[in-house]
């Protein structure tokens, strides 16, 4: 992957969606042939010259400073996370020189006293990601809630290892998953779009990418927005195949000491339906990843749906 051109795109997509009352320019101009800002306006907004922005949107110059990005970032109206790829896109550019010596990042591992992390969180469904949304590892509910129909054991084997952004797009019960699937769908990509500024070199996520551009025309069309999305807070409403729907929070939080590892804990509102949704999927599941028989189960999941 090409540092400098994620670097231009971005800057021209950016461009592109901020329109020119945004900045108290006139809506309607003879000399406007463009959708949003032409580089001329956003060049002197940001204080620098046309010639030399258009080498940086060109990815003819690797020499941006943090003050230049800055000025871009304010004159973009770029929001924190938009204002941190911005500086990832061209930090890796600076620090390009012969790809030849550049090292692949290190293959992917959980720690022990990570595994004691997600043993903390009890029956709460928590999965561990990696830099390229690789499930590194889950506990039981995790398992259960995301990805039931795939073997538990699977994050143990790094060639066999689930992917979230591929569940995303190219497996049917995850699509099924989320009673807002374009919303989940564009919050997998923008997250892919943060990994690519931060590791640049992956060959593994250059790999993944290409594999989703081949096989989905709706990762495609979201890929070409070059949007990112931070690691956080999100809602979404789940429709689980054993215990219903269900309106849930995933909130994600980096893993101490390990770049680029995030733990996701899924939550729901104290005392509700979707509360009880959770408590029941841990109720029905074995310590081994599988759905208890209904003799084992006291509880009937119709009692919840």
């Amino acid at each position: 992957m090409k540092s400098k051109s994620h670097l231009g795109w971005f800057l021209r997509t950016r461009r592109a969606q901020l329109q020119p009352s945004d900045v108290g320019l006139p809506e309607f101009d003879e000399r406007r042939r463009v959708p949003g800002l032409r580089r001329d306006e956003l060049a002197q907004l940001a204080g620098v010259s046309e010639s030399y922005y258009t080498r940086l949107e060109q990815g003819l110059s690797r020499g941006a400073s943090t003050e230049v990005l800055d000025a871009l970032a304010r004159a973009l109206r770029l929001d924190e996370t938009e204002h941190r790829h911005l500086h990832d896109l061209a930090g890796a550019g600076r620090k390009g020189g012969n790809d030849r010596t550049r090292k692949p990042p290190a293959p992917e591992r959980i720690t022990e006293t990570t595994r004691q992390l997600i043993d903390a969180f009890g029956d709460t469904p928590v999965i561990v990601l990696g830099r390229r949304s690789d499930v590194l590892a889950w506990n039981r509910t995790g398992h259960a809630l995301f990805a039931g129909h795939l073997d538990p054991r699977s994050p143990e084997h790094p060639a066999e290892r689930p992917n979230t952004a591929r569940l995303v797009f190219r497996d049917a019960h995850t699509r099924e998953l989320y009673e807002d699937w374009p919303k989940k769908a564009r919050d997998a990509v923008g997250r892919l779009r943060l990994a690519v500024g931060r590791y640049p070199d992956d060959p593994l996520l250059a790999a993944l990418i290409g594999e989703l551009v081949m096989h989905s025309p709706e990762f495609t069309e979201l890929w070409s927005e070059h949007r990112v999305r931070a690691w956080d807070t999100a809602a979404y409403r789940m429709r689980h195949p054993l215990v219903g729907p269900m309106d849930v929070t995933q909130q994600a939080m980096p893993v101490p000491n390990e770049r680029g590892q995030r733990l996701v804990a899924v939550t729901a509102a104290a005392g509700s339906a979707s509360q009880a949704a959770l408590t029941l999927l841990a109720q029905a599941t074995t310590p081994d990843g599988r759905t208890r028989p209904a003799t084992d189960n006291p509880s009937t999941l119709s009692a919840y749906l």
